[in-house]
């Protein structure tokens, strides 16, 4: 019994010791501590004040200024969607003006396909690669199309590695896709192997997707040109 009670001090005055230092430390380190809080502080508070007071606002004024170039768009006037008719702003305007908004990233991915549309591959891939948004559904697609500026500038290695990251992504429609044209692509560079590949994964785990319906073809293709 005697021993549980000295336990017990000992582990009292152990915890006393403690937060002795702990108070010494404070009061020796209060001032850099209280100018470190009031920095995080104040970080925080302006964070806060630039969403809502500056990122907001200009959110809502990025999308208004959307409405006239995805009617263009839509209409298959990539140009007036592009560049803007003189009166709205094109997507390449709003990038500029925009740059820091979720609508900007978004008017990216337009411009990109705008520009694949109108032949300029080059520009086409420098606004794909802007486009930043990591849904399922969106970002396979812009890799793609980045592949498929490289595949029509005749940059098949490039277009090869873009089908590839683009059929990586977990999405049943679009990794097929890719896969497909990825081992298109490995024939014209004569790696048959990786083109076999390609196919016999669309087999192996999109078997229920149009791409595989006359996949074994494209496999036996590929295995009589090794």
């Amino acid at each position: 019994m005697a021993n549980k009670k000295n336990q017990t001090k000992d582990e009292l005055e152990n915890v006393q010791e403690a937060l002795t230092r702990s108070e010494a430390f404070i009061e020796t380190y209060r001032k850099p501590l209280l100018i470190t809080l009031a920095a995080i502080v104040v970080v925080v508070v302006a964070i806060v004040l630039f969403r809502s007071s500056y990122l907001a606002p200009r959110e809502i004024e990025a999308a208004d200024k959307m409405v006239a170039p995805v009617d263009y768009f839509e209409r298959d006037s990539f140009a007036l969607a592009l560049n803007g008719d003189g009166v709205n702003d094109g997507f390449i305007a709003i990038i500029d003006s925009y740059g820091i908004t979720k609508t900007a990233d978004l008017a990216a991915f337009y411009a990109g396909v705008c520009c694949y549309k109108l032949g300029q591959y080059e520009e086409a891939v420098e606004y794909l690669g802007r486009f930043d948004a990591n849904t399922v559904n969106a970002k396979p697609v812009a890799i793609g199309l980045a592949g498929d500026c490289y595949s029509s500038m005749g940059d098949y290695a490039n277009a090869v590695k873009y089908y590839e990251r683009a059929a990586s992504f977990d999405n049943g429609f679009t990794a097929p896709i890719y896969l497909k044209k990825a081992g298109i692509h490995y024939e014209e560079l004569g790696d048959f192997a990786k083109a076999e590949q390609a196919y016999t994964k669309i087999k192996e785990t999109y078997f229920d997707s149009p791409a595989a319906m006359d996949i074994d073809k494209y496999i036996e293709r590929a295995k009589a040109k090794r």
